[in-house]
């Protein structure tokens, strides 16, 4: 994604503002922040796909390196291996992420059974690593008709059982249909404010939080299991 301002055409740039992380202590930008993004739809013209491309060249301006992940192919969990070459990506994608992205449309008031299937296929340990704890997330909803923030509190749920830090903003569109022109670019609206107003505070978050997530994330009950291995290890060893 081009970092360029210019392709976002219907972004009043004197009001643009690129996350400053000098003005975060200790957030040295020895790269830039890595956000990921999943959208829960097959369809040809996935309005949930829209609004995640419209998301990434937001946060390519902002200076984000971001990748989107195609759900077209990946398996339902448990009808397929772990070595499938889409859950190989997805996994990979996760643990490359600081950031992520998730928007779903609604369907029968939760959010799809595509956009559930990409996190199942995410476990909380994944070699000695936690691929999803403390990395941000900002959720997003599309909606058919009215306004409903049904999907984005239900997403709300599952980064916290990610262990993942859910920024306070997020986004829900309603009528998507009529948000978007003829070449799938979102049009000027509250509801597009809002979508720059959540990639700025992910961002923020995202910087504040990369260099110090190892410590906001290091908990007392598992210092205590870990001390009790290492105090295991070294009784069988003696024997």
């Amino acid at each position: 994604m081009s970092s360029n301002t210019h392709d976002l055409p219907n972004l009043d740039v004197s009001q643009f503002q690129v996350p400053d992380p000098t003005k975060l202590a200790g957030t040295a930008l020895s790269h830039p922040p890595r956000i990921l993004l999943l959208y829960g739809s097959l369809r040809a013209r996935s309005f949930s796909r829209l609004v995640v491309e419209e998301s990434a060249r937001l946060l390519a301006a902002m200076g984000a390196e971001v990748k989107i992940f195609n759900p077209t192919g990946l398996p339902q969990p448990d009808s397929g291996e772990d070595n499938h070459p889409k859950v190989t990506e997805l996994r990979e994608l996760m643990v490359w992420s600081e950031g992520q992205v998730w928007c779903s449309p609604e369907r029968h008031g939760a959010m799809t059974s595509i956009f559930k299937s990409q996190i199942d296929w995410v476990p909380l340990s994944l070699g000695g690593v936690r691929p999803t704890q403390g990395k941000t997330l900002a959720v997003m909803q599309v909606c058919g008709g009215s306004q409903s923030f049904n999907v984005v509190n239900q997403l709300r749920v599952l980064g916290r059982w990610m262990r993942m830090v859910t920024i306070p903003n997020q986004s829900s569109v309603a009528k998507a249909f009529m948000e978007f022109d003829d070449n799938d670019r979102m049009q000027p609206s509250p509801y597009y404010n809002r979508i720059v107003d959540v990639m700025e505070e992910l961002m923020k978050f995202t910087l504040l939080l990369r260099n110090n997530k190892d410590y906001f994330v290091d908990r007392y009950s598992e210092r205590v299991e870990t001390a009790e291995q290492v105090s295991q290890r070294v009784n069988q060893r003696s024997i």
